[in-house]
C-alpha cells in the first residue's frame, strides 16, 4: 500500500522551484501541481494526483532539455509517493536543512574518531610495543562482537518512532559512502590527494564520476540477472535512470509510466527527436527461450507472449497519439519496443549462446518495431560502451601538457 505524503516543506520548495525555470510550458505544469497543493493549511494535495502531477513537471522539463529541474520534481514526486523520506530531500534543496545534517555527520564521525583513539589507548596501555596489525585485529573484534552489545535486560518491546527509522536511512547512506571512499595510507597521502583534488578539471572529474557510477551501476545488473531467483522489479530497479545501457539513442528515461489507461510500461526511453520507445523487461530466468522442434531453433512461449505484450503496447499507443502528444508532449507515432528477455546461461535443451544470438538475429529481422534481446546482449554492449569510454578518458591528452608541447 502506498503512503502518499505531502506537507508545507514540499509547497514551499515547488514555490521556490518555479522561480527556476522560464520555460511557460514547465512553468504552467508547476502551476498544476501548485493548484492541486492549495493553499497554506490542509493536507496540500496529498494523493496519487500530486504525484502524477509532479512526475508531469519532471517529464515536461525532460522534453525541453532541462534535467537537472527534471531530476528536482522527479525526487519531489518520490517523496510524495511515500519512497523517499522528507530529510533526503531536504538534503538536497534546503540549505540550512543540508547544513544541520552535516554538522550532525561531522559530530557522529568526531565521535567515532575520539572513541576510535580511545580503544588504541586502551591497547597500548594494555599491550606495549602494540603495532598496527593488532589494532586492525582489534577493531576487527569489535566488528565482528558488535551483533551481541546490548543495553540490558528491559522491560518490554523497542517500537522505532518514524523519525528515528529515518535516521537510521541516513547513517546507512552515510556508511555506505564512507565504505566506498578511497583510504589514504598516511597523512602526506591524504594532504597529496587534497592537493590534487584542488586543482583537478571539474569537467573532467564530474566525466570519471559519472563513468564511475556506470560501472557501479552495470555491476549491480549483473549480479541481479546472474541470480536465478531475480524478479522483473528487482532487473527493473537496476534498470531505473539507467537509459545508458540502450545505447547513445536515448536521452533520458521519461518520469511517467503510463499514458493509456490499460498499460504500464516498464522504461519509457525518450529518443532524441521527441519519440517514445518502450523497453519490456521481463524475467532472465526463462528455460525454453529458444527451443528445438524438428532440427529448427525457434523462441519459445514466454518470448512470444512478451512481444504480443509489446505489440499491445504499441497499438494503444498508436491510437491514443493526438491526446498523449496535447497531454504530454510525448509523440508515440510509429513508436518503437524492446523487449528484453532471458540468458544463454538458464536455457536448457543444449542450445548455445550463439545459436541464441543467431536465433533472435533471424527473428528481429522479421520484426518492424519491436527487437527482443537478452540481458546478455545487453550487459556485452553495456560492457563494451564502458571500455570504449575509459579508452577515450585515458587518450584525452592533458591541457596543460599541450600547451607546454
Amino acid at each position: 500500500m502506498t503512503t502518499f505524503r505531502s506537507g508545507f516543506t514540499l509547497w514551499q520548495l515547488v514555490q521556490t522551484a518555479r522561480e527556476l525555470t522560464e520555460d511557460a510550458r514547465v512553468r504552467e505544469r508547476v502551476d498544476a501541481v501548485l493548484h492541486i497543493m492549495g493553499g497554506l493549511g490542509g493536507k496540500y494535495g496529498k494523493g496519487r494526483p500530486l504525484v502524477n502531477a509532479l512526475e508531469d513537471v519532471a517529464q515536461e522539463a525532460l522534453l525541453q532539455g532541462d534535467f537537472a529541474f527534471a531530476q528536482r520534481f522527479q525526487r519531489f514526486a518520490a517523496y510524495a509517493g511515500g519512497e523517499l523520506f522528507l530529510d533526503i530531500l531536504e538534503n538536497y534543496y534546503d540549505d540550512e536543512a543540508r547544513q544541520r545534517s552535516e554538522k550532525h555527520m561531522r559530530r557522529m564521525a568526531a565521535l567515532g574518531a575520539d572513541r576510535a583513539v580511545a580503544a588504541l589507548d586502551v591497547l597500548c596501555r594494555d599491550k606495549a610495543g602494540a603495532s598496527a596489525a593488532d589494532a586492525r585485529d582489534l577493531f576487527r573484534g569489535i566488528a565482528q562482537s558488535i551483533d551481541y552489545l546490548g543495553l540490558g535486560d528491559g522491560e518490554g518491546g523497542i517500537r522505532l518512532s518514524t523519525k528515528e527509522a529515518r535516521r537510521l536511512q541516513e547513517y546507512g547512506h552515510m556508511e555506505m559512502v564512507l565504505r566506498n571512499l578511497p583510504r589514504p595510507a598516511s597523512a602526506d597521502a591524504a594532504r597529496m590527494m587534497s592537493d590534487v583534488l584542488a586543482d583537478v578539471d571539474a569537467g573532467m572529474l564530474a566525466q570519471l564520476l559519472e563513468l564511475r557510477a556506470r560501472q557501479v551501476g552495470l555491476a549491480a545488473l549483473r549480479t541481479a540477472v546472474e541470480d536465478p531467483d531475480s524478479s522483473e522489479s528487482a532487473l527493473h530497479g537496476c534498470l531505473k535512470n539507467q537509459e545508458w545501457i540502450f545505447g547513445g539513442a536515448y536521452v533520458a528515461e521519461l518520469a511517467r509510466r503510463q499514458y493509456t489507461p490499460d498499460a504500464i510500461l516498464d522504461i519509457p526511453l525518450l529518443r532524441g527527436d521527441g519519440s517514445l520507445h518502450v523497453v519490456e523487461l521481463k524475467r532472465a530466468n526463462i528455460k525454453d527461450l529458444v527451443i528445438r522442434r524438428s532440427g529448427h531453433l525457434m523462441l519459445g512461449a514466454p518470448a512470444h507472449r512478451a512481444v504480443s505484450q509489446a505489440q499491445n503496447y504499441l497499438r494503444a499507443m498508436d491510437e491514443n497519439r493526438p491526446s498523449i502528444l496535447a497531454e504530454h508532449g510525448v509523440d508515440t507515432r510509429r513508436a518503437s519496443a524492446t523487449v528484453v528477455i532471458g540468458h544463454s546461461r538458464y536455457v536448457t535443451g543444449d542450445v548455445t549462446s550463439q545459436e541464441i544470438a543467431e536465433t533472435l538475429r533471424t527473428y528481429n529481422t522479421h520484426q518492424a518495431r519491436i527487437e527482443v534481446i537478452t540481458y546478455e546482449t545487453l550487459l556485452d554492449s553495456a560492457s563494451r560502451m564502458l571500455a570504449l569510454s575509459s579508452a577515450r578518458q585515458d587518450a584525452d591528452p592533458d591541457p596543460d601538457e599541450e600547451s607546454a608541447a
